[in-house]
């Protein structure tokens, strides 16, 4: 057996089973694949795959545990050059990070501007998208680091560390009645239409959870993706925003007013996560600190092997 056939059936069962697909992927023939697959089963005396004549239909039992141990095997290899490029050249290399647009847009800036300083020779590229989509980023190995809150603390097969816990702040245009609510109630928010995230993005399944416990329908009238999208939508009048708190600033949201909501929502953590037993190199240990400084290289190394009493907290 060897590391290529490794590739062929992972590559196989990522792209559902369709072996023409795994082979445009794979830069090869669909013949060469299915014929190496073969070579691997008769090696290991069992199939990794359901056939019915010619097609593929599922993973065998035996399978699954085969494609985890390739997995394991491929990733080991990837650390393996890791070590290799480290210590030719700790200075130099590329930093891929997937995030959502609030972190991209309020939160990376200062930590990146001070990544580059320090090493001026690593590329950084950042990958926006939903949380789902930015651990399917890292988990494929598009993405070294991925930075988001709520979905990527249920994925299998990364690391998550908490960074820190952010809350969410109410909009709306100067002279709004709602800026007139003293105290502040969902009860009063509800009144009016609402715009805020879709609904895999940034906390929105508190944000619904906090007016079902309060017997509240809210009108969401309009979500977006971004906070920069909420907010010119409720500059326009078409109603109040609900947004992370991160993404309101007075000086630059001169056409809009801010109450605290931290009162009225549960708190959200926004999470690094990372390939379990993944090798990181030295700049990328340094830019996780950058951005949590309680993830020190010690911390992330103890979560990254599992080690017991290694989560670092909030």
């Amino acid at each position: 057996m060897n590391l290529q056939q490794m590739r062929y059936v992972l590559e196989v069962a990522r792209c559902g089973l369709n072996v023409s697909e795994a082979a445009v992927a794979l830069h090869t023939s669909q013949p060469g694949v299915s014929r190496q697959i073969r070579v691997l089963e008769e090696e290991l005396g069992v199939a990794v795959f359901v056939r019915q004549g010619k097609r593929l239909t599922g993973v065998t039992v035996p399978g699954r545990e085969i494609l985890k141990i390739a997995a394991r095997m491929l990733q080991d290899v990837d650390n393996l050059r890791g070590v290799g490029r480290e210590y030719s050249n700790e200075l130099s290399g590329s930093l891929s990070i997937a995030t959502t647009h609030t972190q991209a847009r309020y939160v990376l800036p200062q930590v990146i501007q001070q990544f580059m300083r320090r090493y001026p020779g690593v590329r950084v590229s950042l990958h926006q998208g939903s949380p789902t989509q930015i651990c399917a980023y890292v988990l494929g190995g598009e993405a070294d680091i991925a930075i988001a809150t709520e979905a990527i603390g249920e994925q299998e097969g990364l690391v998550m560390l908490p960074c820190y816990q952010w809350n969410r702040c109410v909009i709306a245009p100067p002279r709004h009645p709602l800026l007139k609510a003293r105290p502040l109630t969902l009860e009063e928010v509800a009144k009016y239409p609402i715009i805020t995230y879709d609904h895999a993005f940034a906390g929105r399944s508190q944000i619904n959870r906090a007016f079902a416990a309060r017997g509240l329908s809210p009108n969401v009238v309009l979500t977006a993706i971004d906070a920069d999208i909420i907010k010119t939508y409720v500059a326009l009048g078409l109603g109040v925003g609900i947004v992370a708190a991160m993404a309101y600033q007075e000086k630059a949201d001169r056409g809009l007013r801010a109450l605290d909501a931290s009162h009225l929502f549960e708190s959200a953590t926004t999470r690094i996560g990372v390939v379990k037993n993944a090798y990181l190199r030295g700049y990328a240990y340094a830019f996780i600190e950058l951005f949590a400084p309680q993830l020190t290289r010690r911390a992330v190394e103890a979560a990254l092997s599992g080690d017991e009493g290694s989560d670092p907290g909030l």
